[in-house]
């Protein structure tokens, strides 16, 4: 069962322990490679633990036509999806709704429980050391129309129709997750619900 939340609804959220999230999850290698992380790490959801630590990201849809919002991310020189660094907080959908609003700068946006994807990644940004990123991934839907304003941490922001993840040079990752994305917003949007 799926359920859709706003950043108003998270911020007063408690209670929420990163096991769960990621024990609800779908299952796979990626999986146990978090909580291992999370059994072995005590400080796995700060930024400063290696081999790696905890993010969450987010898949951000335009539920009118199922565009997908990607930016070309300042550090790593990529493409990506919005997402970033716990920085001490379990509840990984607050994360990846937080990283999401502040990195495209569209308000209102939903974030939709379970998270849909989990990803392991080695990520070799300047001036820090190489290490991974145990990304724990949600569907976030945007209001229909929305211009995303970007900051700092992005050089451009643009919606794409899945057909042009080649033209972002998408890993099979990124691949999967708006597969997953979609199928999701599809059947959330045939309930009704978004």
């Amino acid at each position: 069962m799926n359920a859709v939340y706003s950043q108003a609804d998270l911020a007063k959220r408690q209670g929420v322990g990163a096991k769960a999230v990621v024990m609800a999850a779908p299952a796979g290698p990626e999986q146990k490679r978090i909580l291992a992380l999370l059994a072995d790490h005590p400080d796995a959801l700060e930024r400063s633990c290696r081999p790696g630590h905890l993010t969450g990201s987010a898949l951000v849809i335009d539920p009118a036509d199922h565009r997908i919002l990607v930016l070309y991310h300042s550090k790593l020189q990529r493409w990506l999806q919005p997402g970033g660094h716990a920085d001490g907080d379990p509840d990984l959908a607050r994360v990846a709704l937080r990283e999401a609003a502040e990195e495209t700068g569209i308000d209102d946006l939903q974030v939709v429980e379970p998270a849909i994807d989990l990803d392991v990644h080695r990520v070799d940004p300047p001036g820090e050391s190489p290490h991974e990123h145990h990304d724990v991934r949600f569907l976030v839907v945007a209001p229909s129309g929305s211009e995303p304003l970007g900051n700092h941490e992005s050089k451009a922001l643009r919606w794409i129709s899945s057909s042009e993840l080649a033209s972002v040079d998408a890993d099979s990752s990124l691949c999967r997750l708006v597969a997953r994305a979609l199928a999701l917003a599809s059947r959330l949007h045939s309930d009704g619900v978004v």
